[in-house]
């Protein structure tokens, strides 16, 4: 396990919530790298061994090491398999969708309403992470649509080999969409790339509205914010127009929806908009 950031070098496993066969990512087949942001909002991002460190001296060594491979593209091999799951999902014409929030955002909500609500226009096929469970799997699988649990144990985000994997249990259809709902986090997700057409953030608003200046690697990385749960802006404190004003300030470009899953509010601009997707084949 890395100690600086917590993520552990412990084996992901692919679960199908219809079989319960699971498939397990071997540790070989992946890279210690790991991804901190300190306090200044420097984002580091370093490779280690996971060896036993017998003494300080060996610490200072690693330190040492740690700050030569900053000059590295210590990436390089997530970034290779993203490139190799972008050309699989455009040579099949399928639109990839990074949904990325912090927990209790609604995620799994909104996305099993945008099944439900377009499963007889779109194939919409799900590629769910999380630490443990298959609970929002099988949320998932009562809309009738394909869908594989990702558990990366004590790992805070999915890595582009993890959905490499993912894609090869769910075989999702030619000329269709691929949901993947990343881990509750609204840091690391955002920093490795999976493949993805397009990365979503989704910010509720129980959550604040300065959630974009907090966290703004993510919402800059992002193409498209959903503010989600506006049926509850009467009960809550929260700033719609400071939060879009937010947004604008790290993200001018960003394409900013707002919903609710429960009212339906607002859900017919966000579905035309993955209808066009797909008929374009990218956005």
């Amino acid at each position: 396990m890395c100690v600086t950031c917590g993520c552990a070098d412990d084996n992901p496993k692919i679960t199908h919530p219809q079989t319960g066969e699971i498939v397990t990512i071997n540790s070989h087949d992946r890279e210690s790298h790991h991804t901190h942001s300190l306090p200044d909002g420097t984002v580091v991002t370093h490779s280690h061994s996971h060896d036993t460190v017998n003494n300080e001296s060996e610490i200072h060594a690693k330190i040492h090491h740690t700050t030569i491979s900053l000059e590295q593209d210590i990436l390089a091999k997530n970034n290779l398999i993203a490139a190799k799951n972008r050309g699989w999902f455009k040579g099949r014409n399928i639109l990839a969708l990074n949904l990325m929030s912090s927990p209790g955002a609604g995620k799994t909500t909104l996305l099993t309403r945008t099944i439900d609500d377009l499963k007889n226009e779109l194939n919409i096929s799900v590629i769910e992470g999380d630490q443990e469970t298959i609970n929002d799997a099988k949320k998932i699988e009562k809309t009738g649509c394909k869908v594989v649990q990702i558990n990366t144990g004590t790992g805070c985000h999915l890595d582009a080999l993890m959905v490499e994997k993912g894609l090869q249990q769910l075989n999702p259809s030619l000329d269709s969409v691929v949901m993947i709902e990343n881990v509750g986090n609204l840091v690391c997700p955002a920093l490795f790339d999976l493949g993805e057409q397009v990365k979503v953030a989704i910010l509720s608003v129980t959550e604040g509205e300065d959630k974009p200046i907090k966290y703004p690697h993510l919402f800059r990385a992002s193409d498209v914010m959903i503010i989600t749960k506006i049926d509850l802006l009467p009960y809550v404190d929260f700033d719609v127009e400071k939060c879009i004003e937010y947004a604008r300030q790290v993200n001018p470009d960003m394409r900013i929806f707002q919903v609710s899953a429960i009212t339906q509010e607002g859900l017919d601009d966000w579905y035309e908009w993955l209808r066009m997707g797909i008929i374009n084949e990218e956005i």
